[in-house]
């Protein structure tokens, strides 16, 4: 898995907004965020779901670089 890649997507896809506002958007905890963009933790399939759908680009472009 490309782990660089994928926290690079993340942090891309969340711009200008912080991690506390997509957090509080989401629904999930600040430090979830956090450990989803630096890949300490990959989310469930779910939570995938909602970042993509929130972000505006698919599961696959965000966690797979499709």
């Amino acid at each position: 898995m490309d782990y660089a890649g994928i926290r690079q997507r993340l942090v891309d896809a969340r711009g200008k907004k912080s991690q506390t506002e997509v957090a509080k958007d989401l629904g999930i905890s600040v430090s979830s965020l956090s450990m989803y963009e630096s890949c300490e933790r990959i989310p469930r399939d779910e939570v995938k779901e909602q970042l993509a759908k929130y972000y505006g680009v698919t599961v696959g472009f965000l966690f797979f670089g499709e």
